[in-house]
């Protein structure tokens, strides 16, 4: 069994070797905002619960290595477009891709990777290959599915937590739950444990997003690699804004809405009035035993798996890595 740490070095090693081979395509114009974007680092999550779940019953890793890191490649796809849909100028500590090159570039270049995602895929002609496919087709179509429900919210001030929790399902959780089925089904898994992995994905990638609304609000610019208080003045639809809209006084809700409404203001002034408003009405809290609530959930599933405790660990060790993180 390899460990999380060896699965991150394999994975960055070939993210890394990938990335420069695609500079040696032309035009290097299209193909410069792909590596910037590869290089800009981040947790490589996903790809690790590729091999995670395939090491769960197989021992050669790089089986599944192709599909890990095209499901990386096309997990930065998603955050070089929503990027330039939610006007954002800083990813992990650097600038954009449409602030780094151009918006055209980022678009065309999003695009590119997007398919070079599934010749990745196709490296590895196991029999377990169309299924892969499908599921991975599957679920970017979802992912899409959810960003244009995360920008419809945009428009309405009636959006429910049902409503949230299904869009984060789409748009984050679903791609970490089809991560583990990939890399179980490339390992010949039993079709039962595959969906297991799968039910066990969407609970954790709706504890790991509702942690991510935390601390864009409550977390460490320094640490987190983003703005803090940008889902704030982007007016996003989070749990936070969500469950403070239905229970704050209507004094705090007619100024919740002001801030929300306003077009000119200060941001720094902006993030600190909604951050009181959150606070005053006890969000933070509420967020904290949501993202507990999903979590036990995904431990409970993996409890319930059916292969021996000494493999499931690994995945477990990631989960509570994943609760804790302040990144």
């Amino acid at each position: 069994m390899y460990t999380i740490e060896e699965l991150q070095k394999i994975v960055s090693t070939e993210v890394d070797l990938r990335s420069k081979e695609l500079l040696k395509n032309q035009p290097v114009e299209l193909y410069d905002p792909i590596s910037y974007s590869l290089d800009m680092g981040g947790k490589r999550l996903r790809p690790v619960l590729v091999l995670l779940a395939y090491n769960m019953f197989a021992e050669a890793i790089e089986r599944a290595l192709p599909a890990a890191i095209g499901i990386e490649v096309f997990h930065n796809f998603t955050l070089l477009h929503d990027d330039i849909m939610d006007k954002a100028d800083v990813r992990r500590n650097r600038p954009t891709v449409h602030k780094k090159f151009s918006e055209n570039a980022a678009i065309l270049s999003g695009d590119a990777m997007a398919f070079q995602s599934y010749r990745y895929f196709l490296e590895e002609r196991s029999e377990a290959l169309p299924e892969v496919l499908e599921v991975f087709s599957k679920t970017a179509l979802e992912v899409c599915e959810g960003q244009q429900y995360d920008m419809d919210f945009e428009q309405r001030m009636d959006v429910t937590e049902a409503e949230y929790l299904e869009m984060i399902r789409l748009k984050t959780a679903v791609l970490l739950a089809c991560s583990l089925k990939v890399g179980a089904l490339i390992a010949n898994a039993p079709a039962t444990i595959a969906n297991q992995l799968y039910d066990f994905g969407i609970n954790l990638g709706l504890a790991f997003q509702l942690q991510d609304d935390l601390l864009d609000t409550f977390g460490d610019q320094a640490v987190f690699g983003k703005q803090i208080g940008g889902d704030i003045l982007a007016n996003k639809k989070t749990f936070l804004l969500i469950n403070t809209l239905e229970k704050a006084s209507e004094k705090d809700k007619a100024l919740l809405v002001d801030w929300i409404e306003k077009t000119d203001f200060d941001p720094k002034e902006k993030i600190s009035a909604v951050t009181e408003l959150y606070q005053s009405v006890g969000v933070k809290n509420m967020a904290e035993e949501k993202v507990n609530d999903f979590f036990n959930r995904a431990i409970l599933i993996l409890d319930e798996l059916k292969v021996q405790d000494v493999v499931k660990q690994p995945l477990r060790d990631l989960a509570h890595k994943m609760l804790t993180r302040k990144h």
